[in-house]
């Protein structure tokens, strides 16, 4: 679909670069404000920051984590961006689509939901890591790509595939075999499309959630506004959107 005049421009995913640069184990501050990485995103910046803004209910944004997605269907672009906002008790997770009612791209709606989650009630937290040629690593080498997932509700995901006794030339039926994963939402970051800075935010919100979920040491809160011209921070949510599982 046609980028609305309203919102920024945004060039395709695959040709998304990095903002800033960063070592593989920096343990500083995350690279943008939430403001600013929502409106580096472009997609409808000023609406996202007031729907999580309220979704917060005045806390604090410690971390966040935003990730928009890009899919080309036929002669339409559909995009939908992921927010995540943690604070000191509650992660908020904000979904956005928009959809064109015409031909036209006259009529546009945006679908927004929000989630809150007590960070006590929050399971696990899984990284899952991807490395470029590991037989030469070294510490200074960034994660190619980073996968997080969630789980906070007892979700379940189930990947299953026939069976197979290993002999390339056996034919007969072994039933099926799968994997159950726990998770409620899952978003792959990966620094090509991404850039590396994006990967290691993630690695960040991670950390930072980690933290506050077991009880450590709970990093310091981002300084400055969430969303102009509110006084708090913002942030907003919905569950696995459509384009998260690859």
């Amino acid at each position: 679909m046609t980028q609305p005049p309203t919102s920024k421009p945004q060039a395709p995913r695959s040709g998304h670069q990095a903002v800033h640069s960063h070592s593989a184990h920096d343990h500083g501050a995350q690279g943008q404000s939430l403001e600013g990485a929502l409106q580096q995103a472009g997609f409808y910046p000023r609406l996202v920051a007031d729907v999580v803004d309220d979704a917060l209910d005045g806390r604090d944004c410690m971390a966040h984590l935003v990730h928009l997605e890009t899919h080309f269907d036929r002669a339409e672009v559909r995009r939908h961006i992921t927010v995540l906002v943690l604070t000191d008790d509650m992660l908020v997770i904000a979904h956005v689509d928009d959809q064109q009612l015409d031909e036209a791209g006259e009529q546009i709606v945006a679908q927004i939901s929000t989630e809150s989650v007590p960070v006590a009630q929050i399971r696990s937290v899984v990284l899952s890591y991807m490395y470029a040629q590991p037989q030469n690593y070294k510490p200074s080498d960034p994660v190619r790509e980073l996968t997080l997932s969630i789980a906070w509700s007892g979700g379940q995901r189930l990947d299953m595939g026939p069976a197979s006794c290993g002999d390339p030339q056996c034919e007969a039926d072994h039933g099926y075999s799968g994997t159950i994963a726990q998770e409620d939402i899952v978003l792959r970051i990966s620094a090509e499309a991404d850039g590396l800075q994006a990967v290691q935010d993630a690695k960040l919100f991670a950390r930072a959630l980690r933290a506050v979920n077991t009880g450590s040491a709970a990093p310091v809160p981002h300084s400055g506004p969430v969303a102009a011209p509110r006084p708090r921070t913002g942030v907003f949510g919905n569950r696995l959107s459509r384009g998260h599982q690859r």
